[in-house]
């Protein structure tokens, strides 16, 4: 932690009865901005997240990715369907400030959590839930799962080429985006009871979050229904976009070049045949064309070699790094984006001290970047700490 910024949610308590990535991540974003989190499991099982490995990996008997998405909390078990258990999770529901689930809809109504439950007990809480698709429709009890939402949003035809299938984003977007929407709703919640005293719910869901992200392509389709998704060759980077926008293969690797005027990068590449290409249409319209035409002369030269010219005439260039040329740059160093989170020798399975590399939070406060390096922890490792704490006059 940074002793020199005081983090903004400091004195919050955070309930986390999530599971697996959207919720985690959410309560993870207010616990790396102050938040004191625990997070709440099930007995035995936990969180789904601990077993559901991200390339297979694990350490200490969890998985990475669930090390990655619940540091910087305390956990502990609770069985809700344990009438002595409930009774002390509605107890710790009465002294917190918010409360996170991204359970589908009904469950926590049939535990007896879910909003209007937690508000008779806790009148300021504050509650963020995150679902697939939302509490109506005919889609609200499907699985809310992040490459499911991805396709019923639409969103893997709005890459790739035209020869292609459809083509999901390689990672889990639905999931992550709903993290952030869902923290952003819970701090402006925690805002507005500081101003009225009033609690509040937070709702979205993972669809919401892919009808969110497209909002320029939704929004121009609904005022012009002849607006469609036509994707372009395989150069092309985007579906509204006209050459040269796209990734060109190079002699060592790949070039992305952004929006920029054909005959500027005629002139600069020697490609003639752009130079005369000044009426904004021609790139639509010989769109292929263009795209072919730079990725044949791209490919003479390595991607180095093209950089240096393009980037001293100010054009819209980047290098398309691979994940091992990324985390090796001086920029990956430069911005850093990584902290050390450990378990200590006491806490792990073999006695032995574990140390994990992760993302931090991107956010810098007060020209701080936000650090911790507390671990995500064992399944009920505080168990004891938090009934000594809240229940204290319980028998540990």
């Amino acid at each position: 932690m940074n002793d020199e910024v005081v983090k903004p949610l400091e004195g919050i308590l955070v309930l986390d009865f999530s599971q697996f990535l959207a919720g985690p991540v959410a309560a993870m974003r207010l616990a790396d901005l102050g938040a004191r989190v625990i997070k709440i499991e099930r007995p035995q099982t936990g969180d789904i997240g601990r077993t559901l490995a991200f390339a297979g990996r694990t350490a200490d008997g969890d998985t990475i990715s669930f090390h990655a998405m619940n540091r910087n909390k305390e956990g502990i078990t609770a069985d809700l369907k344990n009438a002595d258990d409930l009774e002390r999770v509605k107890r710790l529901v009465a002294q917190a400030d918010v409360i996170i689930q991204n359970f589908r809809p009904g469950v926590m109504e049939r535990i007896g959590l879910d909003y209007e439950s937690v508000k008779a007990i806790n009148p300021r809480i504050v509650y963020g839930s995150a679902s697939g698709y939302g509490d109506d429709g005919p889609w609200k009890d499907r699985p809310g799962q992040d490459l499911l939402a991805q396709s019923i949003s639409g969103i893997p035809w709005l890459s790739g080429s035209h020869d292609d299938g459809p083509v999901p984003v390689g990672l889990s977007i639905a999931d992550h985006l709903t993290s952030c929407h869902i923290a952003q709703g819970v701090t402006a919640l925690l805002l507005r009871r500081e101003r009225t005293g009033l609690g509040g719910h937070a709702q979205t869901s993972l669809l919401e979050a892919m009808l969110d992200l497209q909002f320029e392509l939704l929004s121009t389709h609904l005022n012009d229904s002849t607006v469609s998704v036509t994707r372009g060759g395989r150069h092309s980077g985007h579906a509204f976009l006209a050459a040269p926008y796209g990734t060109y293969p190079t002699s060592d690797g790949y070039l992305a070049i952004a929006m920029n005027p054909l005959p500027k990068l005629g002139e600069l590449l020697g490609l003639v045949e752009l130079v005369d290409l000044a009426d904004p249409a021609d790139a639509w319209v010989q769109q292929e064309r263009v795209e072919e035409l730079l990725a044949e002369r791209f490919a003479t030269d390595s991607t180095q070699h093209w950089l240096d010219i393009l980037d001293s005439s100010d054009v819209w260039c980047a290098p398309v790094l691979t994940l091992e040329q990324l985390v090796q740059h001086d920029g990956f160093a430069a911005i850093g984006m990584t902290q050390q989170i450990s378990r200590a020798a006491g806490d792990t399975l073999d006695g032995a001290r574990l140390d994990l590399a992760t993302t931090r939070s991107p956010i810098r406060i007060d020209g701080h970047t936000l650090t911790s390096s507390r671990p995500a922890p064992r399944l009920g490792q505080h168990n004891a700490a938090v009934r000594a704490e809240f229940f204290a006059e319980e028998p540990v």
